[in-house]
């Protein structure tokens, strides 16, 4: 089945948005077509130089009043962090010092706006899991017009689930939110310009738009990239930083080699025979931080020239539609990648910014590492790794059953200042005054938990 009548219907029942569907019929019939979205080795070139921050940074940058008036940040929040074992938005969680992400993306808007007097334009994308949660958080924060939706969210849209034999629209009579998914970070255009808020924020003579993950801490307005985007000209610069150990998996720039434009490849796009390839540090040495900076008129200029959706690559994800219930009916959800418009403006550009602008929480083992002292908090609310680190995190390797974030709380928290890789497996826990460095793991096979005695673990494995 190709018809896609099924799906306007249904989607226009829900009240999507027509930007967001023609972004999700672009993709069904991508998929209908068999196109598998994979980006193979031979068809690109690495990335070997890009423009490197500390050649545009000033130690001494002001922002531009002029500059920052015409900006809006925009952080991306659906995320309920499942795997995790959260229930609620992961912007919830408390990370650091016992404040949640939200508290600190909060801390860093707050310090922007009194350090330049200028009341900076702050946007969450919220998905419908994380949107009542969020806001209701936010309600301590009603002297910073934050605690209205209508002046702060935009919602991420949902599309439809398909039936993997029939490719018609999934069904679940018994529970019909099984019939939706998430589109994918990439949502964020369609979502942005089908809310009216892309209108909006071009009437209100806003022109840029910086972007960045909800968990990742590193990233805040930073005066000297929007003083140099703003004066390139270009319609979208992508934050990318050098990939190490810890991100391997994450998705890499690359130089189409048809036509020389530069493109994002995650590990989803690469097939099976190239995986070696694409977790090569050394061939493909520049990461995405999902960190981008965008003109609001080429995303409305892009849109209007592609007939209302960006074309941007297709991921096809094989699920259940009960997520619950592995036997239960096989679906595909469609999604793209916030990053990967990169291919779709003429021009677009990326900069290597250090790794104190990336501080991300994906698993326990992300968390682990950010509650200890291998990072900090700065004064502009940024959460980045010491400066003795040198820009390389700790790399952690947690069990399975420190998966959740519960059991992880009773962990204890060892000094990582100096650890570069540590290894933890079977029920254990600090106590007070652990100090690790280097490459130190630490074992447990029995069930019963062990504790872990004071004192400095370095270059060892330590067997309990």
């Amino acid at each position: 089945m190709s018809d896609f009548t099924l799906f306007r219907e249904k989607m226009e029942a829900a009240e999507v948005s027509e930007t967001a569907i023609k972004s999700f019929e672009r993709n069904y019939q991508s998929l209908v077509k068999q196109e598998t979205g994979m980006i193979s080795e031979e068809s690109i070139s690495p990335v070997q130089e890009l423009t490197n921050f500390s050649s545009i940074a000033s130690p001494y940058a002001n922002f531009d009043p002029h500059l920052l008036n015409q900006t809006v940040v925009i952080k991306l929040n659906g995320g309920l962090g499942t795997s995790m074992g959260l229930q609620k938005a992961k912007s919830l969680l408390p990370v650091k010092n016992h404040k949640t992400f939200l508290d600190i993306i909060v801390d860093q808007i707050t310090f922007l706006r009194h350090s330049t007097g200028a009341q900076v334009k702050f946007l969450l994308m919220n998905s419908f899991s994380t949107s009542e949660d969020t806001i209701e958080h936010l309600e301590q924060y009603e002297d910073l017009s934050l605690s209205n939706k209508e002046n702060v969210e935009i919602l991420q849209n949902q599309i439809p689930k398909i039936d993997a034999e029939t490719l018609a629209p999934a069904s679940d009579q018994e529970h019909p939110s099984n019939e939706w998914c998430p589109p994918g970070h990439g949502d964020i255009y369609a979502a942005i310009a089908g809310s009216g808020w892309l209108d909006k924020l071009i009437n209100e003579g806003i022109k840029y738009a910086f972007v960045s993950n909800a968990d990742n801490l590193g990233a805040v307005l930073e005066p000297s990239i929007l003083k140099y985007f703003a004066a390139s000209d270009k319609p979208f610069l992508m934050e990318a930083t050098r990939r190490t150990e810890a991100d391997k998996k994450g998705g890499h720039l690359a130089i189409r080699k048809s036509d020389g434009q530069l493109l994002l490849r995650e590990v989803a796009q690469c097939p099976q025979e190239d995986l070696e390839n694409f977790q090569n540090t050394e061939t493909h040495q520049f990461f995405n931080t999902n960190s981008l900076w965008i003109r609001l008129d080429a995303i409305k200029h892009v849109l209007q020239e592609q007939g209302g959706s960006l074309p941007l690559p297709m991921i096809k994800n094989t699920k259940t539609i009960d997520p619950r219930d592995k036997k239960s009916t096989p679906v595909f959800q469609l999604e793209t990648a916030m990053g990967a418009a990169i291919e779709c403006f003429t021009d677009a550009t990326a900069i290597c910014v250090p790794r104190s602008r990336f501080a991300p929480v994906k698993s326990t083992s992300d968390l682990f590492a950010l509650r200890s002292d291998a990072y900090e908090t700065l004064e502009d609310g940024r959460i980045a790794l010491i400066t003795s680190r040198n820009g390389k995190p700790p790399v952690i390797s947690l069990s399975d059953e420190y998966k959740m974030v519960d059991i992880l709380e009773g962990l204890g928290t060892p000094s990582l200042k100096e650890a570069t890789k540590v290894s933890i497996s079977g029920p254990v826990r600090f106590a007070e005054n652990v100090t690790i460095k280097g490459q130190v793991s630490f074992t447990n096979k029995s069930t019963k938990t062990q504790w872990i005695a004071s004192g400095v673990y370095q270059n060892e494995d330590v067997i309990l």
